[in-house]
Order: C-alpha cells, then sequence, then structure tokens
C-alpha cells in the first residue's frame, strides 16, 4: 500500500505524567502496568498497533529522575535508548503541572516531538495556556494536543497526529502481534503491579520480579514460579504477611489478571527472596531484566 505508514513512537515524560495509561489506550488493551505510584514502570515495553494504514510501534518508558540507584540508572539507559530508536516522540506534561519539565526536554532535544498536555480533564483547557507558553518559549513541537488518557478525549486526533509523521514503508511486525516482549515478562509485571498496589511506601520500590519457572502445559493450567526479591528481612516479612495471607493476595490478585492476559489458567507459585543492595548490584541487575 502506497500511503501506509510505519514507524517508532517513543512516550518520554516525568513519572506519572500517564504515559503507561496513554499507550493502554491507544493500543485499546492494557499491556503496561499502571499504580498510582511514580516510577512502577521501568523498562522500555514495546506496544504495536497495526491498522489499516499504519503499523505504530510505541515505545513506553521509565519516568525521567535523576538516577540514585543502578536500578534507576538503568531506568534512564532504556530512556535513551528508545529516545535515539524513535522516529517520533510523544513528550507527555500533566496539564496540571504549574513549571515545565526541562529535566525530560533534555533527553529529546532536537528530535521530531509531539507535546502532549495530558490529565486535560481535570482542568479546564484555557488554565493550560501559561504551560503551553513557557514550553514554548523552550523549543518547537510538531503539534500540541490535549487529552485525557484516562477517559480518551482526544486520543483519535493524537492518534492522527502520530500516523501523519510517521515515514512511509511496510509493516515491520505481523498484524496479530502486540508487543516484542515474552509472556513472561508481562507475568512479572502484572505480578509486580500487585505488589505496587498491596504495598505502601518504600516497599514495592525495593521489589524484583523474576519468573524462575514457567512451564505450558496444553490440556492443563501452566506452572509458574516466580521470585519475589526484597533487599532486606523485614521486608521479606512485611511481603509475606501474618500467616501467608499478604503474600496470597497478591497471588490471588496476580492469578487472577495474568490469566486474563493469557488467556488459559495457571498455577501460580510465589517465593520470596532477600538479597541485599540489590538495586545497586550489576550483576543482579542484569539477572533481573535491568541490563
Amino acid at each position: 500500500m502506497a500511503d501506509f505508514r510505519c514507524g517508532y513512537v517513543a512516550l518520554v515524560g516525568k513519572p506519572n505524567a500517564g504515559k503507561s495509561t496513554l499507550l493502554n489506550g491507544l493500543l485499546g488493551r492494557k499491556l503496561s502496568i499502571v499504580t498510582p505510584k511514580a516510577q512502577t514502570t521501568r523498562h522500555r515495553l514495546v506496544g504495536i498497533l497495526s491498522e489499516p494504514d499504519a503499523q505504530i510501534i510505541f515505545l513506553d518508558t521509565p519516568g525521567v529522575i535523576r538516577p540514585r540507584s543502578g536500578l534507576h540508572q538503568s531506568m534512564i539507559r532504556h530512556v535513551t535508548v528508545a529516545v535515539g530508536e524513535a522516529d517520533l516522540l510523544l513528550f507527555l506534561v500533566d496539564a496540571q503541572s504549574s513549571n515545565p519539565d526541562t529535566l525530560s526536554l533534555d533527553h529529546i532535544r532536537e528530535q521530531s516531538t509531539i507535546l502532549v498536555l495530558n490529565k486535560i480533564d481535570l482542568i479546564r483547557q484555557t488554565e493550560v495556556l501559561p504551560l503551553l507558553d513557557a514550553y514554548l518559549e523552550l523549543r518547537a513541537f510538531e503539534a500540541v494536543v490535549p487529552v485525557s488518557a484516562l477517559t480518551g478525549y482526544n486520543m483519535d486526533v493524537l492518534l492522527t497526529e502520530i500516523k501523519e509523521r510517521l515515514p512511509a514503508g511496510t509493516a515491520l511486525y505481523p498484524a496479530e502481534m502486540i508487543s516484542t516482549h515474552p509472556e513472561r515478562f508481562f507475568v512479572s509485571e502484572i505480578i509486580r503491579e500487585k505488589l505496587f498496589e498491596r504495598f505502601r511506601q518504600e516497599v514495592p520500590y525495593s521489589v524484583a520480579v523474576n519468573i524462575s519457572r514457567y512451564e505450558e502445559n496444553p490440556g492443563r493450567k501452566d506452572l509458574i514460579q516466580a521470585n519475589i526479591v526484597v533487599e532486606r528481612q523485614s521486608q521479606k516479612g512485611i511481603m509475606i504477611g501474618a500467616g501467608g495471607r499478604s503474600l496470597k493476595a497478591v497471588g490471588i490478585a496476580a492469578r487472577k489478571d495474568i490469566e486474563a492476559f493469557l488467556g488459559r489458567g495457571v498455577f501460580l507459585e510465589l517465593f520470596v527472596q532477600v538479597r541485599p543492595n540489590w538495586r545497586n548490584q550489576e550483576l543482579l541487575l542484569r539477572s533481573y531484566g535491568y541490563s
């Protein structure tokens, strides 16, 4: 098809700007985990949208922060790699912000970028004008689109703006493919989402999820064993809870979503391991997928 377009689009911005919610909305299904807590996303997540006139390979990235650990440095590397791969950037901004996100702007430089003013449903559109003017003084954008990733407002307009700016070309992936990540990646992310939802303060930020066994059993439930890694013995106690109730609750919630995602039954076993200071140990970061 002569007018078919295909390209990579990276989502960049501060933690809690709504990048993962926007990605899920554009794809029309939940692919990226979402919680109210900042810094939930740790990887560069690939989501593929195939339509009759275009294939868009979205790259959801961790929120841009000043790194304070080896894990944070790995997260920022994911941002840098995604920006380098992208044909177009979506720079997501919370429309309620009072000041421009200059830290994220430093990562995108002069690349082709659409400024996406998210959470516009929470304010009057005229109230965002001072913030918009501040951004336009800092650099030029291909387009400015106010959206609400949560309600779906203006998502069709954003999708049109994206397609118009992608290079012409053929599809890179089969139309039925939704991501380049294996199923076990999404299983670990779902478990981590449930940990973020259940536990507060520092505990979920100190957690990694490592799938130790993934066994598909046609005609029977799949067997999945996952290690939840924490940094301190006290965190292990919190994670397990009195009589194992907390860990059991996480397992029940995770299994439900995993089965919905995979479309088949699973038998899920969760274990808790203590690995002191794992967020600053390169070998452990690599073994948990944060390379």
